[in-house]
């Protein structure tokens, strides 16, 4: 028992069911919207077919409310309401299309990140290879021809060369 509760523990904690919350919420607000589009805008305008009575061209009565005398529903109207299916469907496909377009956002986004991340590890992993190239044993870079060494030249010699050609500038002057 206690395990089940560390698993389920672990899975709550987990970010993605956070992500899941935040999207159920923020799904829920959406559909309030998209409901609200669909009923107050895009229903009367479906219903405001030529023709329509007041019930609406896309209704079809199949029986009438009873009502008493004073008026009290005794048995409601049966009523197929074709303008409510087609608004159902219209709301279906606009909220189906916003989340394509989200999901299509998101996986663009991922792909970019994915080849930056990609690029990133490929110019990483060439700068790592030029700083080993140098550290490796001679054998195992290709070799280049090397231009003779220059003698090495202490600084004793260098002060004797420079009090010759500073005796032979006098002798000239």
């Amino acid at each position: 028992m206690k395990k089940f509760f560390k698993e389920f523990k672990a899975f709550i904690t987990r970010g993605n069911v956070l992500d899941m919350a935040v999207g159920i919420i923020v799904g829920g607000a959406f559909t309030a919207i998209i409901t609200s589009l669909v009923n107050n805008i895009l229903t009367p305008l479906i219903n405001w077919i030529p023709g329509a009575d007041d019930t609406g061209a896309l209704q079809v009565v199949l029986r009438e409310a009873v009502l008493d005398g004073e008026g009290k529903v005794l048995t409601q109207a049966l009523v197929i309401d074709f303008g409510a299916v087609i608004s159902a469907i219209i709301s279906f496909l606009i909220t189906a299309f916003v989340l394509f377009l989200i999901i299509k956002t998101v996986n663009a986004v991922r792909e970019r990140s994915e080849k930056a991340v990609e690029e990133y590890k490929k110019k990483k992993r060439a700068e790592e290879e030029v700083e080993t190239a140098g550290t490796q044993p001679a054998e195992a870079v290709p070799a280049e021809p090397v231009a003779p060494a220059a003698p090495v030249v202490t600084a004793e010699q260098l002060l004797t060369e420079i009090r010759d050609l500073l005796k032979a500038a006098k002798e000239n002057t």
